[in-house]
């Protein structure tokens, strides 16, 4: 049985179970939900999100001629805090960990930038946000933190485009946030 297929090259549910057992026999397996649940579903949805993501960049890279070099940003360049992994998506901060899809990464989004404007704006909107920083230190940093959320952005959608371009899932391994399938339900 396959759970889903990656340019039409298959993902083996074999490799979802292992992904799960790995995560039961690990040290967090107490957070996990129960299997055979409605969420323990949800988790088999979402490991499929995390294998399928992983073989989507691993293809991309290659065809891109991409590789890990010493220039390949690290991990916390990436994603320097909780609101950098958040915007992204846990299952594209997930597969950033490894260091062929920071590669990937920083080839997508080379040509992503801010201009002054932006950053003068956001300086405007936000005098408070560098509150002891002069201006002129204060733009700097404006800069690299909104190149960084519009880097993450594009990066989301190129990935988000590729998955849909390239991915399909069986009944019952569609995404976690599929309001078709029927564990996605809206609970308080």
């Amino acid at each position: 049985m396959i759970a889903a297929t990656v340019a039409g090259a298959p993902v083996p549910t074999a490799e979802v179970d292992a992904r799960e057992a790995a995560l039961r026999d690990s040290a967090q397996a107490a957070a996990l939900p129960r299997p055979h649940t409605s969420e323990g579903r949800q988790l088999r949805r979402w490991l499929t999100q995390v294998l399928v993501t992983e073989r989507v960049v691993a293809r991309e890279a290659e065809a891109l001629g991409v590789v890990v070099t010493a220039a390949t940003p690290d991990t916390d360049t990436v994603l320097p805090d909780l609101t950098s992994r958040l915007e992204i998506g846990s299952i594209a901060a997930g597969a950033l960990a490894d260091p062929l899809a920071r590669a990937l990464y920083a080839h997508v989004t080379s040509a992503v930038d801010v201009d002054d404007d932006a950053v003068a704006d956001y300086h405007r909107r936000n005098p408070r946000r560098f509150p002891s920083d002069s201006e002129a230190d204060a733009l700097p940093k404006i800069a690299a933190m909104l190149r960084g959320a519009a880097r993450r952005r594009a990066f989301r959608h190129w990935l988000d485009q590729r998955r849909a371009a390239l991915v399909w899932l069986a009944p019952g391994y569609e995404h976690p946030g599929d309001p078709r399938q029927p564990d996605n339900v809206h609970r308080h």
